[in-house]
């Protein structure tokens, strides 16, 4: 059975998008107490300012980029993640929130960013699609499949469980799937790609050590 979601919104992850925030630890570095050049190489990007997520960017593709240094730019040693979509989850077990609508205006200012599409109620289903399409997107831009593949149940996401999917790089854990949104009381979800290094945590552990496992390792590399 389908679960049930207050709201989602999204714009479609694309290669392109993909290939900027992989590409983002390796191009010159602009040290992040300039703020002129800082500001300078937004600008040449097409990037905005964005404050849906604190101190983070709109890229010149539409979605939102927040990172652990002020400047992403040429940071090898920085956790970063890119944004295309939200959820607002259902709490199945707190009345106040099952049919609640109190965080829906925080809900219409991500659905005002330019391109993004509101889908009012929604389901778990929905957001599969949408992580579906983005893990297309990241697969056309990488040329290969994700490694490994979790339910978002076994890690501290709220709202349904979703799919979680891993790619490395020789740097970087590329890992796409739901995070909490630590926003507003914590509720929301972020549908996100991250780019971290992978000395976040020990190699990824093998399928044979179980979920678990593989939930811990993810978790070491999202969760700020």
């Amino acid at each position: 059975m389908p679960v049930p979601v207050h709201a989602l919104v999204h714009r479609p992850l694309t290669a392109e998008a993909v290939a900027e925030l992989v590409a983002l630890p390796y191009v010159p570095p602009v040290d992040e107490d300039d703020d002129a050049a800082v500001e300078a190489e937004r600008r040449r990007r097409g990037w905005q300012w964005e404050d849906l997520v604190c101190e983070s960017f709109r890229t010149g593709h539409g979605h939102v980029l927040c990172s652990e240094a002020f400047s992403p730019f040429g940071e090898l040693k920085a956790r970063a993640f890119l944004v295309f979509g939200e959820l607002y989850p259902v709490d199945p077990d707190d009345e106040r929130m099952l049919n609640g609508t109190w965080l829906n205006g925080y809900m219409e200012g991500w659905e005002q960013l330019p391109g993004w599409r509101g889908v009012r109620p929604a389901t778990d289903q929905d957001c599969e699609a949408v992580l579906a399409q983005a893990a297309g997107a990241v697969t056309e831009a990488l040329g290969a499949a994700p490694e490994r593949t979790l339910l978002s149940a076994h890690t501290t996401s709220h709202g349904p469980a979703l799919t979680h999917r891993v790619w490395r790089t020789p740097t970087h854990a590329l890992i796409l799937g739901p995070a909490a949104d630590e926003g507003p009381y914590g509720h929301l979800t972020h549908l996100q790609l991250s780019s971290t290094p992978l000395t976040c945590a020990p190699d990824l552990p093998p399928a044979t050590a179980g979920d678990q496992a593989l939930a811990d390792w993810i978790t070491a590399h999202t969760d700020w």
